[in-house]
């Protein structure tokens, strides 16, 4: 019979093992939240170069109107002062005076030239605008 007086070797307590698995989470959750606002701000800031850049061109097409055809200049004018009209009340009583003054040359099958009250009433919008 074999001998049971074998040596036996201690078991090693528990050792604490550093667990880093929070802080990276933490830092990933960061990261992504950081990267998403840069983001929103880039896209907020892109929209709203676009909007000036719009705002711009509409007065642009505004502002250079063609009035040898008066019916398609009193649409053009009706359609593109309606983008200003919001701005104020100041704005939106002036669109709304030169949209009363451009409704005879847009309903009439035949109109005749605008006549310089109501182009005054258009000088006076474009003033008005702040683009």
């Amino acid at each position: 019979m074999k001998d049971l007086n074998i040596p036996l070797n201690d078991i090693a307590p528990l050792v604490e093992i550093p667990d880093y698995s929070l802080y990276y989470f933490i830092a990933v959750v960061l990261i992504a939240i950081a990267a998403s606002l840069a983001l929103f701000l880039a896209l907020l800031k892109q929209m709203r170069k676009r909007k000036v850049n719009l705002r711009r061109e509409r007065f642009s097409a505004l502002s250079t109107i063609d009035f040898s055809d008066p019916k398609r200049a009193a649409y053009a004018i009706s359609e593109l002062g309606r983008v200003f009209a919001s701005d104020n009340e100041r704005t939106a009583k002036a669109y709304h005076n030169l949209f009363e003054r451009l409704a005879p040359y847009k309903y009439a099958p035949r109109v005749e030239k605008i006549d310089e009250e109501t182009l005054g009433y258009y000088r006076l919008y474009l003033e008005i605008i702040d683009v």
